[in-house]
């Protein structure tokens, strides 16, 4: 599969020598893993603020590439879709997953060795099964009164 991610062109180990507010739009792009695991439905807890994770996922959410399957309009076409950004990390940060590139360098973290600005590869983050290639359930499939039956753990 080709990773439709751009990370060539990018300055060298940015991710590691800039703070997030100084990328690029290429750059900030580029620190997405592509495990999908953003699009996941999630279920918070309205007392206690925990934020658990679903196998459901976002309806434009491509189950084997784990990519928004219309990522430029995915605004326009899921109203609740957060699009992440450099000023919006803050807020959003405490129910992105645990393996999250722009979480971790939020939290002043380093990178998974199989993200792919470290491995190189848009295929490692598969292979080392930090993805949800394979196994979610799209939520038209899935009443979302019944969505807590789906509860996945979300481990680093």
């Amino acid at each position: 599969m080709s990773d439709p991610i751009k990370r060539e062109g990018l300055r060298e180990k940015f991710w590691e020598r800039l703070p997030l507010k100084n990328l690029a739009p290429k750059e900030w792009e580029a620190l997405c893993d592509g495990c999908g695991k953003c699009c996941l439905n999630k279920l918070e807890d309205p007392d206690t603020g925990e934020v658990a994770l679903t196998r459901i996922a976002c309806r434009l959410l491509d189950n084997e590439t784990c990519h928004c399957g219309q990522y430029d309009i995915r605004k326009q076409l899921v109203p609740e879709c957060i699009v992440m950004t450099p000023d919006n990390i803050a807020e959003y940060a405490y129910w992105l997953p645990a393996t999250c590139a722009y979480k971790l360098l939020w939290e002043g973290k380093a990178l998974y060795d199989w993200h792919p600005l470290i491995s190189g590869d848009g295929e490692t983050v598969h292979k080392a099964g930090a993805s949800v290639q394979g196994w979610t359930i799209p939520e038209f499939e899935v009443d979302e009164e019944d969505w807590e039956d789906y509860i996945i753990e979300d481990t680093a």
